[in-house]
């Protein structure tokens, strides 16, 4: 068997046998990889706190012919306050569970890795409200999948979109306002709204929560986030309709 080290965070796990657990890891290195923890439901194991979602850090695994085992983890962050805070835990569960249906095993995950990192710790900063935090997240993991709203030129022209512009969750992204009659889905967006995609779409993860937005835009962007969604993921995920339930 090889080993190798990893760079990733824990978005799953399951039990496996009597004592071990199956762990779904999104890495740097090799986009999502399951790995067996081998005693890590025993009590005194070493592996018993380092397989839990949210993990970070640098795993140490071996790799055999059809299957990884985790020997190892030198942890960088826990998330500890997502896992004292009820609600806080669920929009980052859902994060990961949004993470877990878009990547695959063996593709370049590194921004995805950057998002799921940055996202959550935007939820425990207290900077910009939960709800915000999660339709950027929602928007640019499906942008970063090549599926996301085109927010700078109208889909039918071509033209460049800066003002008085409308969004169709069936065209996928922004058009001129004489196009109404062609998409009656199309609804106008403010142009802080579309300033807002804008933003999004063009910048780097890093700087993905220094913005701030008046409330009635970030419901906007919240509105078409989740109808966007819904129109595009094909799935329904528990812990969203868990979150869903205590924070309405």
């Amino acid at each position: 068997m090889n080993t190798l080290t990893v760079t990733g965070m824990v978005i799953g796990n399951s039990p496996a046998g009597e004592y071990d657990r199956r762990v779904v890891l999104i890495t740097r290195e090799r986009g999502k990889i399951s790995a067996f923890a081998r005693g890590a439901r025993k009590q005194n194991n070493a592996l018993v706190g380092m397989t839990d979602p949210f993990t970070f850090g640098e795993f140490s695994l071996y790799e055999g012919r059809s299957s990884y085992t985790l020997t190892g983890v030198k942890v960088q962050n826990f998330f500890t306050e997502l896992r004292t805070d009820m609600i806080g835990a669920y929009y980052g569960m859902y994060f990961l569970d949004l993470a877990n249906y878009y990547a695959r095993e063996g593709l370049d995950e590194t921004e995805t890795l950057k998002l799921l990192y940055q996202s959550l710790r935007a939820l425990i900063s207290d900077k910009l409200p939960n709800s915000l935090v999660r339709s950027v997240f929602e928007l640019k993991l499906i942008m970063l999948n090549g599926e996301g709203p085109q927010a700078f030129r109208c889909l039918e022209s071509g033209e460049e979109i800066t003002t008085k512009a409308l969004f169709s969750v069936s065209k996928g992204g922004v058009l001129k306002e004489r196009y109404q009659s062609a998409y009656p889905d199309a609804v106008p967006i403010s142009d802080s709204a579309l300033y807002t995609l804008q933003f999004i779409s063009s910048s780097r993860i890093q700087k993905l929560y220094s913005f701030v937005l008046k409330p009635e835009v970030a419901a906007e962007i919240s509105r078409l986030s989740s109808a966007y969604l819904a129109h595009y993921v094909d799935k329904e995920f528990k812990s969203r309709t868990i979150l869903e339930t205590i924070i309405s």
